[in-house]
């Protein structure tokens, strides 16, 4: 947890200026594995996965978006509780749980397994409620990234529809994510 923590700073502290300049969540699957200063091995899933890689079979676009849905909609639901906040976090997290159900509607169509995932292994809460709405700024811009990413792949027209639709809801995030941070 702590690794992910390091590797989630550094990314925000090194990639925001290139990140900015870019475009703009059950999986378990294979891992990545990435080497920190200190050779220990670093997990990452998700979006941030898919900016360490370049080559996509359609299941490992599915399985790092799900995992990305799944893990900004348990994020949410824990900064929720944590702070005790609703809005803008409710409404995100009901958009979260429609797009992971675009994305498994997905999986049944093309016959792939869901692998499981327990996201609550990789959650990075912050201390303060600003930080919350820097952190989804953040996660947002990484998650319109991956979607740009995957739809440069000749895609069939419903999986090109819902990567569209994906990163649609992320650039509507990103906005309440910056109007809220704007009030601090």
């Amino acid at each position: 947890m702590k690794k992910l923590f390091f590797v989630f700073t550094l990314f925000f502290l090194v990639g925001t200026f290139d990140l900015f300049a870019g475009a703009q969540t059950e999986v378990q699957a294979e891992q990545v594995e990435i080497k920190s200063t200190m050779n220990d091995d670093i997990q990452l899933y998700g979006a941030m996965a898919v900016e360490t890689l370049d080559n996509f079979s359609l299941e490992e676009m599915l399985r790092y978006s799900l995992e990305d849905e799944r893990l900004a909609l348990a994020e949410y639901e824990m900064i929720m509780s944590k702070f005790d906040i609703g809005k803008p976090f409710s409404n995100i997290i009901e958009a979260e749980k429609t797009h992971a159900g675009f994305l498994l509607e997905l999986y049944k169509k093309y016959d792939f397994e869901v692998p499981t995932f327990d996201a609550s292994e990789h959650l990075v809460i912050p201390e303060t409620l600003k930080e919350t709405f820097d952190v989804g700024i953040e996660a947002e811009i990484i998650n319109i990234a991956m979607y740009e990413k995957f739809l440069k792949y000749d895609l069939n027209d419903d999986v090109r529809d819902v990567f569209i639709e994906l990163r649609d809801g992320s650039v509507s995030h990103l906005d309440a994510f910056r109007k809220q941070a704007e009030k601090y």
